[in-house]
Order: structure tokens, then C-alpha cells, then sequence
């Protein structure tokens, strides 16, 4: 079967024109039950939609995208994130239906039905018109209702995926939350505004989110903010919690604070995590590691959360940067984030109302061993 051009003469993008079919997902593996490095890669090795009609078709929640650009960012890497995430499985099988929530016994795909939808055009020379694709396809999820999650690239993917979102729920019913080792505040980086540090100014001056609807986790860089800025960002009325508040109160008091700033006058919430807030430790595969971050325990736990307890309706995991990371850590945590995030929407759809919830026998509050019957 031939796949071809729609128009040889057309500007960028080149679609190509799909064979016929009936609309819905595809599944692209032969057989069930292999490990995952069997097969062509798919997010956890879930069926692929390639057009809005095999969302609807599909009556899809959740849609997992690539936006694979680095074209913003200083140390390049970061575009080949999604393919890692989508390839970087070591051992599990990928049969979805048999995957269950360690910490909440939650089976997150029997809940939600979750599709790969590929990857966003990139424009390899313009940071435009990539921005302007990566919009395009958010708003394709967004339209028919399911939650995209996007893999990117740098952290500029940010920006699209938020503007989709400020066309569909308005800026004032946003709220954005956004866990880092850096601010992301700055207004341009040596001359240039379309980078993956400005993107929390861009949101504030270019899609007009309010500052108080912009919560921020983890900052913890010598580099950012210097008082300038520090300034600015506090007279915006942004929430920002740096890494010595963690230190002070611990992760989970910080995110009852996040959770709660998040939902003070915003309908809706889009969280982003870029890689770097982790401590290199546990995640060197980015261009920017900070020591002195987050554990790998910690960010599964918080993203969890958030999905849970948030009306969550987009979100982001950026930078991972796969060629620094030999041992695969960094992608592998990452998946991982993700994987947790669904859990966290199963659970919400679900209707588990419990803040910050575990199975009661998996964390010990009941005993594990069942009473022994007396003769």
C-alpha cells in the first residue's frame, strides 16, 4: 500500500495522505504478552491515532504525543526524548491491561483508554512554525475531549500546548504547574524571546495567564533568578516554592500547598515537569542537571498526586535528553512519571476522593498477612 504527498507544492507541513481504513486506533503489534522490546515502539506499546476521527472513533481519554524539538534549547539532545520514552522499557511487558498501580492497586488502563498519537511536524529551522504544529495537534486532543500528554523536546513545547489550551478554557481559568530547577522567567536569553527559559514570561505577557495562576516547585539553580527577576516574578504574583521550602517542610507539605494555589479561581490545570528538577542522581539525561533535587520516589509520588487531586486537562514531561544518560535512568524515570500521571486521572475518573491516597494494605495501614483462622 502507497502513502503519498497530499500536495508536492504545499507549504510546510507535508501530510502525507493516510490509505483508506476505518477510523480508530490501530494496533501495530502482531502478538500480546512480549516484552517491550518486541515490536515497533508505541508509548507502552498502546495503539497509535493518527487523525481526530480515530480519537472520536476510539472515545479516547488520554492521548500521549511527541513534540521532539530542541531547536530552543543551549545543549541539544532533548528532541530525541520521545523516541526514548516510547522505546525505553527494560523489562516490563507492555500489556496494558495487566499493569497495576503499585501504591493504589489502581489498573489505570482498565479506567481510561489511552492511545499514542504520534508525533507533532517539526521544522528543523524555525521554532515557529514547529511551535505552530505542536498547537495544531493539542488541539486536535483537546477537541474531542481526552487529555493530551505531551513528550517533549525542550521545555519551549510548553508554550503551543498552553496556547491550545488558552484558546479552549480561557487564560483566567488556567492554572499552570510547573515543577523545575529553573524559573523559566527570563524575557529573552542573549537577544533571543522563543527559548526554553522564557516560557513562564511568554505565558504571562504573550497568552496573558495571570501570575497567581502559575505555581512553580524545585527551583533550586545559582544561575536564576538574579534580583531583577526575583522581583519580577514575585510582583507577578507567581506561587514559587524553591528547593530550600522542600527542604524546610518536605515534598508532600509542598504539594498540598501547590494543589491548593493551583485550585484557588482556576477551572483547569496543566502541569509540566521538566526532568532537571530531579536530582541528576537519579535523572542525568538533561542539559541542564542541578544537584541538590528531588528523588526519583518523590516525583512519581507528586505527579500522582497532582493528576489525582487536580482537574488536570494537559500536561508536559520535557528535557530528557537520552544520549547523556548511558544507563537509561533518565528516560526510564520519565516513563515512569507518566505512567503514575495516568494512574492519577484513573483515579479521579474513578472517584477515589481521598487526598494523597494509597491502598490501605499496600502502605500498611491494614496488615498485609490476613488473620490466620483458629481451629
Amino acid at each position: 500500500m502507497k502513502s503519498e504527498h497530499t500536495d508536492d507544492n504545499a507549504s510546510w507541513p507535508y501530510p502525507i495522505k493516510q490509505d483508506s481504513r476505518d477510523p480508530g486506533p490501530l494496533n501495530v503489534h502482531r502478538n500480546a504478552n512480549q516484552p517491550a522490546y518486541v515490536g515497533i515502539p508505541t508509548f507502552m506499546s498502546l495503539p497509535i491515532c493518527l487523525t481526530p476521527e480515530d480519537l472520536r472513533a476510539g472515545d479516547v481519554d488520554v492521548a500521549v504525543l511527541g513534540a521532539p524539538v530542541d531547536t530552543s534549547t543551549g545543549h541539544r539532545g532533548a528532541a530525541f526524548g520521545p523516541r526514548a520514552l516510547r522505546a525505553d522499557e527494560r523489562y516490563l511487558f507492555n500489556n496494558t491491561s495487566d499493569l497495576v498501580n503499585a501504591s493504589t492497586r489502581i489498573k489505570p488502563f482498565d479506567e481510561l483508554t489511552v492511545v499514542d498519537y504520534g508525533d507533532a511536524a517539526v521544522d528543523l529551522w524555525s521554532i515557529e512554525n514547529t511551535e505552530r504544529t505542536i498547537g495544531q495537534v493539542v488541539s486536535e486532543v483537546l477537541d474531542v475531549g481526552a487529555v493530551p500528554i505531551v513528550m517533549g523536546g525542550d521545555h519551549s513545547v510548553m508554550v503551543p500546548n498552553v496556547r491550545a489550551l488558552v484558546e479552549k478554557y480561557g487564560a483566567d481559568k488556567l492554572a499552570v504547574v510547573h515543577f523545575d530547577a529553573h524559573p523559566d522567567c527570563h524575557e529573552e536569553i542573549y537577544g533571543h524571546t522563543k527559548t526554553h527559559a522564557t516560557t513562564i514570561w511568554r505565558l504571562v505577557n504573550e497568552l496573558g495567564v495571570p501570575g497567581h495562576n502559575i505555581v512553580q516547585a524545585g527551583i533550586r539553580t545559582p544561575g536564576s533568578p538574579d534580583n531583577q527577576l526575583f522581583h519580577w516574578m514575585r510582583k507577578a504574583g507567581i506561587h514559587t516554592h524553591f528547593m530550600a521550602e522542600i527542604e524546610r517542610l518536605g515534598l508532600p507539605a509542598v504539594v498540598d500547598k501547590v494543589i491548593a494555589e493551583a485550585s484557588d479561581g482556576a477551572e483547569v490545570v496543566y502541569v509540566s515537569l521538566d526532568i532537571d528538577v530531579v536530582d541528576p542522581a537519579y535523572a542525568p539525561g538533561t542539559g541542564t542537571p542541578e544537584p541538590g533535587g528531588l528523588s526519583g520516589r518523590e516525583i512519581l509520588t507528586a505527579f500522582r498526586r497532582l493528576c489525582h487531586e487536580l482537574p488536570v486537562v494537559g500536561m508536559d514531561v520535557v528535557e530528557v535528553a537520552p544520549h547523556l544518560d548511558p544507563g537509561y535512568h533518565t528516560a526510564l524515570l520519565a516513563r515512569r512519571v507518566i505512567l503514575e500521571s495516568i494512574s492519577g486521572l484513573a483515579m479521579r475518573k474513578a472517584g477515589i476522593s481521598t487526598r494523597d491516597y494509597r491502598h490501605p494494605v499496600v502502605s500498611g495501614e491494614i496488615p498485609f498477612a490476613m488473620p490466620a483462622r483458629r481451629s
